[in-house]
């Protein structure tokens, strides 16, 4: 048996209390009101509302342990990445080796995959599937509906797959990004009953007046916290915590813990904004979480003060697994699991045939998954279209991994990389292998050497390339997060001593072949419109 005393907050009753809570089994017994505390405050374990674990490039395990040291106790996980890859064999992977760990990981089946029916995944996962996957208890709720226009116009397995979450009584999470109108409407009456999508607050107000929860996401590439913390005041019990897509560098410096010192800083209710980050997603999704009351497990943390809210220890089940700054879960060896056929590429097959003077471009907003579709004028050299460094119009491509075929190209704007070329096998989502380039010979030296190690993030300047393997799917490594993080870091600083502009170079090009985000993206098999849904031709007319 275990005593705690301090600050007690009550996220259920609202309230701030001096108290102890005494512990055993893993459970709280008690507790009670005290005078005589220490000055710290004890509140519920933080909890992600939505996040790909996949994104931090680290295996759940791994994961787990970065992120208690930060007061997370539980994710809602989404393991749509490497279920594009390995199906369902790659969510069972990820639950397999969650159980090895204390930390609360609640998975959904992922409700698209592939995203949609114009590019090449490695797995499938379809109504037997998704069946199979909502009956297992380790699954908590149906992941992401991406394919919005599938619930708009009643495609029959989409909405086979709602009635299936709605049979087994597990929700529905959404992803509709600038859905409005009747459309919108017809999209949350499905039974769809979040969105963490939203890039402004009058669209997020739209979802709420529908019912919806909004996900306030900051994440590494995504970053929507500035235009939506007004709905903490505004709608407190509409409103979770998320970040989505998570780097591992990004990890190291804080999780929802840095969300909630914003929202402190903004002038936001320590108690609402706690609520946001446990009561609200334990409701939603009926987590078993514990929410610091009798009976209850004892998943907690204990801070120092609302002002600096630093994590001083991280408690799941009674256990102290992270103590300033220090994690106490084990490191778990893993066996690889993968799905990787495709062979090597020569510049001859990234060669564009000039057939207008004017292409489509992709153009990238920066610190946004949507992008612009822009117009402009082909460089051509040898009736061939070539980077154009002077206009920052760099050529793209996106190879099949799964099967060898020809890769799709197209040409991409504000990435501003000067000289050679950078690819990954990263690229949502399917997680086919992308890259982009100034010149043919770097971005084939990028591309095989990741078809050599069978995934994982590349440089390439003068032929020279430079890599970090993930061997799980392409997507994660078995690492502690520094490790990784500073083998990521040193091939990000690269890129941007090549000229790139952008914050998260590979994380914003992984984005590029997400149809599901409007306006022009890439895939395996061709430049894809977005808006319309459905391919595009590269040259205009």
């Amino acid at each position: 048996m275990q005593t705690y005393s301090g600050n007690i907050i009550d996220v259920i009753a609202q309230r701030i209390f001096k108290g102890e809570i005494t512990v055993e089994n893993g459970k709280i017994t008690s507790v009670i009101e005290k005078e005589d505390v220490s000055n710290c405050y004890i509140a519920p374990g933080l909890i992600d509302a939505h996040i790909h674990i996949e994104s931090s490039m680290l295996i759940p395990s791994d994961f787990a342990r970065e992120a208690v040291k930060h007061g997370t106790v539980a994710t809602v996980s989404d393991p749509h990445e490497i279920a594009n890859v390995l199906g369902i064999e790659g969510v069972k992977f990820m639950i397999q080796n969650a159980q090895k760990t204390p930390f609360k990981f609640f998975f959904g089946a992922p409700s698209c995959v592939p995203a949609t029916g114009f590019e090449t995944s490695g797995g499938i996962i379809g109504i037997q599937e998704t069946k199979e996957l909502l009956a297992m208890p380790e699954i908590s709720y149906l992941s992401e509906m991406m394919n919005y226009p599938g619930v708009v116009y009643n495609d029959p397995i989409v909405m086979q797959k709602i009635a299936l979450a709605k049979q087994y009584g597990k929700p529905i999470d959404g992803h509709a990004p600038a859905l409005s109108g009747d459309n919108l409407q017809k999209y949350a009456s499905a039974g769809i009953s979040t969105d963490h999508e939203c890039m402004t607050l009058d669209e997020a107000l739209e979802k709420i007046a529908l019912g919806m929860t909004i996900q306030i996401r900051e994440g590494s590439a995504a970053k929507n916290f500035d235009s939506l913390f007004p709905l903490i005041k505004q709608y407190p019990d509409k409103v979770m915590f998320c970040s989505d897509d998570k780097h591992p560098q990004d990890l190291l410096q804080g999780h929802i813990n840095l969300l909630i010192r914003r929202a402190l800083q903004k002038g936001c209710d320590l108690l609402t904004i706690l609520r946001a980050c446990t009561y609200n997603p334990v409701k939603h999704y009926h987590l078993k979480v514990g929410l610091l009351q009798q009976g209850d497990d004892a998943d907690f943390i204990i801070f120092d003060n609302p002002q600096d809210f630093n994590i001083q220890k991280t408690f799941i089940k009674g256990e102290l697994i992270g103590e300033n700054g220090k994690s106490y879960i084990p490191f778990i060896n893993e066996k690889p699991v993968n799905n990787f056929n495709t062979q090597k590429i020569c510049p001859e097959d990234l060669a564009v045939r000039a057939e207008t003077a004017k292409i489509k471009v992709i153009e990238i907003i920066p610190g946004e998954l949507m992008t612009h579709a822009g117009t402009y004028p082909a460089k051509i050299k040898d009736n061939k279209v070539v980077s154009d460094l002077e206009n920052d119009i760099l050529k793209m491509m996106v190879l099949n991994r799964y099967q060898t075929a020809k890769p799709a190209i197209a040409f991409i704007k504000n990435i501003g990389l000067k000289q050679g070329a950078f690819a990954s096998t990263i690229a949502h989502d399917c997680h086919n292998i992308i890259c982009v380039g100034t010149n043919d010979d770097d971005m084939v030296s990028a591309v095989n050497a990741l078809i050599d190690c069978k995934g994982g993030i590349s440089v390439s300047l003068q032929n020279k390339a430079e890599i970090l393997p993930l061997p799980f799917a392409g997507l994660m490594a078995n690492e502690d997060a520094y490790t990784l993080a500073k083998q990521y870091q040193q091939l990000e600083a690269q890129v941007k001593n090549m000229g790139s502009v952008l914050q998260s170079p590979f994380m914003t090009l992984s984005f590029m072949a997400l149809l599901v985000i409007p306006q022009l993206k890439l895939s395996d098999k061709g430049l894809f419109d977005g808006a319309a849904f459905t391919y595009t031709s590269l040259f205009v007319k």
